[in-house]
């Protein structure tokens, strides 16, 4: 699909900042309607671009929670009847509120952090995109949830980073499940998790000193490669794992 906008809305998750924060502007700039999740999203950026855009509407969402998915699929539902595309950007590396970090060694490992993690990048995405089915299978449509290389097993030389890497691998499985599925149930909707390379974000920040100048990517840039690839995929790449030019990832 590359239409200038499309025909219903666009949801995105963690849109108050990163590649969230710049996918919501890209859409709006090019004439979607967008609806924009965050946990505080009038104390956010967002709520000044909502300012400037009619076609962006906010919604509160707590992820993390056990009603979190459910309750934005819920409020969804009450503002549209399909969706176009889906793009989970929400996710966790580090939290210093939670005292949570990437682990370098075995011993660092939490439960408590570990289940977070998944809670936010692996089940979050999947139940958001159960409540969700029924308003993305009567057109084409896309639901894509941003992923890493770190979670590809296959690519896995340096260790460490239990929670996030883990995480990351569950949440490919469980796309790759969902765009089996799909297929019979929705065969007009793509599936796909998406690598957009390191990004100059919050959630990198802490670990750019080792990361070479050009292959730190700028929200804006990202966001125009992924929207790129996602207006490209077709159903036959659902279940993929892309990078930010379209590279099939191991898994």
């Amino acid at each position: 699909m590359t239409p200038s906008s499309f025909p219903y809305p666009v949801l995105i998750t963690g849109a108050s900042s990163g590649i969230g924060l710049a996918l919501t502007s890209l859409h709006l700039a090019r004439g979607d309607r967008v609806i924009a999740s965050s946990r505080q999203p009038d104390s956010s950026p967002l709520a000044a671009l909502a300012s400037r855009h009619d076609k962006l509407e906010l919604v509160e969402a707590d992820l993390t929670t056990n009603r979190g998915p459910a309750a934005l699929a819920d409020e969804t539902v009450r503002r549209t009847e399909h969706l176009s595309r889906v793009i989970c950007c929400a996710g966790v590396l580090h939290d210093t509120n939670r005292n949570m970090s990437p682990e370098k060694r075995l011993e660092e490992l939490l439960p408590e952090n570990l289940e977070y993690s998944f809670r936010l990048n692996a089940l979050a995405p999947i139940l958001l995109a159960q409540a969700l089915l029924p308003l993305l299978r009567r057109q084409p449509a896309t639901f894509a949830a941003i992923s890493a290389r770190v979670g590809s097993i296959t690519d896995n030389h340096l260790g460490g980073w239990y929670s996030y890497r883990s995480s990351k691998a569950a949440l490919n499985q469980l796309m790759r499940t969902f765009a089996v599925e799909a297929r019979r149930r929705a065969p007009n909707l793509t599936v796909l998790a998406l690598h957009p390379g390191t990004t100059d974000t919050p959630l990198s920040a802490p670990f750019q000193s080792r990361v070479p100048q050009e292959k730190l990517f700028s929200p804006d840039w990202v966001a125009e490669q992924l929207t790129e690839q996602l207006d490209k995929a077709t159903p036959e790449q659902s279940g993929s794992f892309l990078n930010w030019r379209g590279e099939s990832l191991p898994w």
